[in-house]
């Protein structure tokens, strides 16, 4: 056993099992060390012979690198270092030949020794502890150079191993151990004997060993492979990636094995254990149970989970990345040699609870250590220029060289350190960056002596500096007095000037910044110590240099710093200093692209979207809509749409959610996501149903344009969204049927007239001349009331199209394409005629007539249409579809078609599109069929009066309404004649008076005096309207004239009918009416109307007079009457009404009394006030003057309620 020692050492004989996967050459070094420590021993002052003349285990001697067993020559060259005058060499201890076994790894030495010290009574403690440890036979990785061997300490001096317990250092990671292998300590030595009956145990001890030798064997060739593996690609193709970095270098076989081990943990761990089974399937060569089958000789890695948490601790994009070169002399890296091998172990093989804190304290050294270059960096250049400047100007040099030598000889350990720790300096655009490229040795200048060369300085630092760079310039020269002072004392004689570099600020000032980079850094460094000392009112002033300095720093945590300080740089930024962060982040974004905005800006926006003031968050979704341009698509379809629906849905504030539909209807502009478009439509829908009327009114001006241009060119526009909004008008028509929601249906259908500019580009664009369309020459000016005007830019047909002039090309074609070729072919335009139109018609049935705002809402619609898709189009395929149901027969009024909607929308949605005499003379006549229809079938009047309604909102229609109404007037039939005198109760409200005196009244009043009594009752409600609509006293007496005739005229006494219409008017006019005619004429006359009832002898017609003048005095009592009219006429027309209630209506009868009582405490109060009313003229001047003063007072007040609370509080 002892035999296989030395061939464990070897590197022929065998892999040493207890070997650490370090380089083997380390034994050479070790040896080499070792016998220089032994020389150095020997040529001291002497080893004292009988010091170690001792062979007991208990009498150590302290030679910790002593010469190692088993090498020629090392025994002859320790007896002459220890003898060399001729003495005996010293004899070593047992416990010292045990360590030095156990240092160099001779295992099986120290085992065979250990047992025979054992049987032979004499146990040694060393050999004893190390095998009954466990931990010394688990395989170690990743051991440095120079640390030792596992369970050996390392490099130890002169006593290291006496005395001293063996430990392990603590590798990165350990491989699982054996079940079957023993240990010593498991061993029971008290069964073995002297009769040889141990053989077999020691066969299975040996064949336990070997069994572990055979294991540490395959690690080894794993680890052999692993390197072969890794410089298996070609050299020239490694330079290839190298110089290429946008090439992708393949994946190793064995980066592959460790990246499917982990990935299948990860399904693992997270229950996809189906995908794991499939995966495992698809990877049969892999044993997913072992991670020793990947074949790596290190530890395993962390979980996925862990990766990707600790990867943004790590993570630099690689756009912010530049290859530095850095020089170092061969003296250089010696002197930095010792540095590295003196690192304590934590720093070679940290633990991973120590991981985080380390490189934090690492990146803050390598943040430090940065600046220190850079400003040595800086000061060479100088002292280097000044130099230069001397040599030319033929001064003395030596002073100057003497003065920079020593900076000089302090750079290389620094500068060499931090590139050491920190090779890799980032610039924010490799194009066009003008910063410092540390570059000590340039492939130009290395051929050039560094002693040789005084202008050493990176050439590429130079080409990059700025023309108004100190080092462009001549050197400033100072003139130096003749004096001979000594420096020492130039220098303690300006201690005397009061400057202090000792501070933060005075260390930046005494540094002028002379190159980009260093401003960039000086910047960075001091923008968070000057905001928070700048006005709040001003701070937008700091924005540029925010921005710059974020730009261009080299330093990813110092830009976030500053964007994090951009984003709060304002409590509460009002919309001009929002524009200009906005202005700002683009200029950012655009210089910096879309990794640096997703990596920089989004989350700065993702930390304020709930922030508790509005106009942080309105910045946020301003600021989302602004970059989404310069984003990844990926990120815009995913992360900013989510943003925004979050906001969409939860903010408060409606400035801010009009914000974010703002900033939706620009993501839709960018979004090339088909999955997305559901969406979509969701959050439309959402947008268009918000209480806010600011929202709404983005939501057609901004986002449905939008999304109405993504839809067009996923084919879905006529396919899926007109059509569900069309299904959810006429689900709202279903379930309306005892109570419409208007407001809903208002939704629907201003959505759908917003879509009609796409839908005609669609129909463009899509059309059989679309190919045709070439600009050629001159083109014709489109007409400007061509189209309606559009809500928005986006909704301009023109804009959709692309320019005016294609649109006019377009629109030439289109309209000669609908006159002479026809509509043939052309699928987009027959959808619209045969499917939109025909749907469109039937829901207009269905709206109920009486619905001013429904009616109005469908007429604006269709007045749309048809003016964006032009009058050939309206002539050709609207109204005759209008006429195919509209027949003005009897039959149609039958059917009720003519009392529906669709009378009203045709007149006044189509028939209106537009006005020259032909058209218009098509609606007079329209007007008037129907009025004569609808009279002579007694059919209901809605459908004439809703036309009436919508046309008379307009001025424009009321002389053509009149030319209708005095059609009716002249008419033949009385039916007819009666509807046109109910009419123009209608039109009277709108139409100016001057109309009213030229073409309403005269009508009236020839109606008034027509035949059959029905017409002349017909004209009442009207010149009720007029008492209560005109100002002028001339049309007021005319009126008031006709209406005395209707009640003064003994052949009205017994018109029922006539009363019971001037009652209603009264009542309905009476409380609007000019109080003149009120006082003087309706109240007397109704007080008339009730004695007249009391003498009524038929019920009915008593109670249906008595009913009317109960709600005419309603509404009366609520205006102010005078004491003589409330005494005369007000109250004794009560208690006639009284009298007839009391047989006809007791409930009433109450009602009316409580009035009556009313009306008396009223009268009575006024008469008990009276007597105050007659005091004395100076009473009544002092009064007026104290309430003069005190109003005065009042309005001098500002409308603070303790200011108001200080008028009355007593004088002190």
């Amino acid at each position: 056993m002892a035999a296989m020692a030395p061939g464990g050492s070897g590197s022929g004989g065998g892999v040493n099992p207890f070997l650490s996967d370090s380089d083997e050459d380390d034994d050479e070094v070790a040896a080499t060390e070792e016998r220089r420590a032994v020389l150095r021993l020997g040529a001291g002052s002497g080893l004292d012979p009988g010091s170690a003349g001792s062979l007991s285990p208990q009498d150590p001697v302290a030679l910790g690198n002593s010469a190692r067993p088993g090498l020629p020559g090392e025994a002859s060259a320790a007896a002459v270092a220890l003898g060399g005058t001729g003495e005996t060499p010293a004899r070593l201890s047992i416990d010292a030949i045990a360590a030095q076994l156990l240092r160099d790894q001779y295992l099986l030495t120290a085992l065979e020794l250990h047992t025979e010290l054992l049987e032979s009574g004499r146990e040694l403690p060393r050999l004893r502890d190390y095998f009954s440890n466990p931990g010394n036979f688990e395989r170690q990785s990743g051991t440095p150079p120079g640390m030792g061997a596992p369970g050996v300490p390392g490099a130890a001096g002169v006593g290291g191993a006496g005395g001293r317990e063996p430990s392990t250092t603590s590798g990165g990671g350990q491989l699982n151990r054996a079940g079957s292998i023993s240990t010593l300590d498991s061993l029971d030595f008290a069964r073995y004997s002297d009769d040889g009956n141990r053989e077999t145990d020691e066969k299975v001890a040996v064949l336990e060993f070997e069994l572990r030798k055979a294991k540490e064997t395959i690690q080894a060739l794993r680890a052999n492979l692993t390197k072969a593996a890794e410089h298996e690609v070609p050299l020239q193709e490694r330079k290839n990636y190298k110089s290429s970095p946008e090439i992708q270098e393949p994946i190793k076989p064995l980066e592959k094995r460790a990246l499917n081990f982990l990935v299948n943990e990860f399904l693992l761990k997270n229950n996809y254990k189906l995908t794991s089974i499939t995966f495992s399937d698809e990877n049969d060569d892999q044993d997913f149970e072992l991670w020793d089958d990947v074949g790596l000789n290190i530890p395993k890695p962390p979980d996925l989970l862990q990766l990707y948490r600790d990867f943004g601790n790590h993570q630099v994009t690689g756009k912010d990345l530049v290859d530095v070169a850095s020089g170092v002399e061969e003296d250089e890296l010696e002197a930095f040699t010792p540095i590295i091998s003196n690192l304590p172990p934590t720093l070679e093989t940290p633990q991973p609870a120590e991981n985080s804190m380390l490189v934090q304290k690492l990146e803050d050294k390598i943040s430090l250590l940065n600046s220190e270059k850079w400003s040595l960096m800086e000061q060479i250049r100088r002292l280097k220029s000044e130099m230069d400047f001397l040599k030319n100007e033929h001064f003395a040099i030596p002073a100057v060289c003497d003065s920079v030598q020593p900076s000089l000889d302090q750079l290389p350990h620094k500068d060499s350190e931090s590139s050491g720790q920190h090779p890799d300096v980032n610039s924010s655009d490799k194009g066009k960056n003008t910063d410092i490229h540390l570059s000590i040795s340039d492939e130009a200048d290395s051929t050039i002596p560094k002693e040789n060369s005084p202008n050493s300085f990176p050439r590429r630092e130079r080409e990059g500096m700025p023309p108004s760079s100190p080092s462009s310039k001549n050197t400033v020269h100072f003139d130096k007095p003749n004096r001979k002072l000594s420096p020492a004392f130039h220098q303690a004689l300006l201690s005397f000037c009061r400057m202090s570099a000792d501070s933060r600020l005075g260390y930046e000032v005494s540094r002028i910044a002379d190159s980009e980079k260093s401003v960039m850094l000086m910047l960075g460094r001091c923008l968070p110590h000057i905001v928070p000392n700048v006005l709040l009112a001003k701070r937008e002033e700091l924005i540029p240099l925010i921005l710059c300095t974020a730009c261009l720093h080299p330093e990813p945590k110092e830009r976030d710093q500053l964007l994090h300080i951009l984003f709060n740089l304002i409590k509460r930024p009002d919309d001009e200093q929002r524009q200009m962060i906005l202005t700002g982040c683009v200029a950012f974004a655009r210089h910096v692209g879309p990794t640096r905005v997703e990596a920089e800006l989004l989350p700065q926006c993702w930390e304020q979207i709930n922030h508790k003031y509005p106009e942080r968050r309105l910045l946020v979704a301003e600021s989302c809509g602004a970059l989404a341009p310069y984003l990844p698509k990926e990120i815009r379809s995913s992360l900013v749409l989510s943003m925004l629906q979050q906001m969409l849905m939860e903010d408060k504030a409606d400035l801010v959610r009009e914000a974010v539909i703002k900033s939706l209807g620009i993501i839709m502009g960018y979004i090339d996501d088909p999955d997305k478009y559901h969406q979509g439509f969701e959050l439309l829908l959402s947008a268009l149903g918000d209480p806010s009327e600011r929202v709404v009114n983005a939501t057609h001006q901004v986002f449905l344009p939008a999304y109405a241009a993504w839809t067009t060119e996923l084919g879905n526009l006529q396919s899926h969204l007109i059509l569900t909004l069309l299904k959810k008008i006429e689900k709202l028509l279903r379930e309306g049927e005892h109570g419409l929601d208007e407001h809903k249906l208002h939704m629907y259908l201003s959505a759908l007239q917003s879509l009609i500019p796409s839908l005609f580009a669609l129909v463009l664009q899509n059309a059989p001349f679309s190919s045709k369309a070439k600009l050629h020459g001159e083109v014709p000016q489109i007409e400007v009331t061509r189209f309606p005007r559009p809500m928005s830019p986006l909704q301009d047909v023109s804009t959709i199209i692309g320019s005016r002039e294609q649109l006019s090309v377009l629109l030439q074609l289109y309209d000669y394409q609908l006159e002479q070729e026809g509509t043939t072919g052309w699928e987009s335009l027959l959808w619209v005629v045969n499917q939109l139109l025909p749907q469109l018609i039937e829901i207009v049935g269905k709206i109920n007539v009486t619905s001013t705002a429904c009616v109005h809402e469908f007429s604006r619609f269709f007045w749309r249409l048809c003016r964006t898709f032009g009058k050939i189009f309206t002539n050709t395929k609207v109204k005759p579809q209008f006429q195919e149901i509209l027949r003005l027969s009897e039959e149609n009024i039958g059917n009720g078609v003519l009392t529906k909607a669709t009378v009203p929308i045709y007149a006044t949605g189509v028939l209106t599109c537009y006005i020259q005499e032909e058209d218009r003379k098509l609606l007079v006549g329209f007007l008037e069929d129907v009025m004569t229809l609808l009279s002579l079938s007694h059919a209901p009047l809605d459908s004439l009066k809703a036309s009436f309604v919508e046309l008379g909102a307009n001025p424009a229609y009321h002389e053509l309404l009149l030319t209708v109404l005095w059609y009716g007037v002249v008419h033949t039939s009385a039916l007819v004649r009666c509807t046109a005198a109910r009419m123009f109760e209608l039109l009277v409200k709108g139409v100016n008076e001057t109309l009213v005196a030229q073409r309403v009244v005269p009508a009236l009043i020839t109606l008034s005096s027509d035949p059959e009594i029905s017409v002349r009752i017909a004209t009442i409600p009207a010149f009720g309207t007029i008492m209560e609509t005109v100002i002028q006293r001339e049309l007021l007496e005319r009126v008031k004239m006709q209406l005395a005739s209707f009640l003064e005229d003994p052949q009205y006494q017994d018109q029922h009918s006539l009363h019971t219409e001037i009652i209603k008017t009264f009542g309905r006019v009476g409380p609007n009416a000019e109080p003149r005619f009120r006082d003087e004429f309706v109240i007397p006359h109704l007080h008339k109307l009730a004695l007249v009832n009391n003498l009524q002898i038929v019920d009915s017609k008593r109670l249906d007079i008595a009913t009317h003048l109960f709600e005419a005095y309603s509404a009366l009592s609520c205006c102010f009457i005078s004491e003589d009219l409330m005494v005369n006429h007000f109250l004794p027309g009560l208690r006639c009404l009284r009298t007839d209630m009391e047989h006809l209506s007791p409930e009433h009868e109450v009602i009316l009394s409580s009035m009556i009582k009313e009306c008396e405490q009223k009268v009575e109060n006024k008469t008990v006030q009276e007597p105050q009313g007659s005091m004395s003229i100076a009473a009544s001047l002092v009064s007026e003057d104290t309430k003069t003063k005190f109003l005065n007072k009042m309005g001098q007040l500002t409308t603070s309620g303790a200011m108001l609370a200080n008028v009355f509080q007593r004088k002190k």
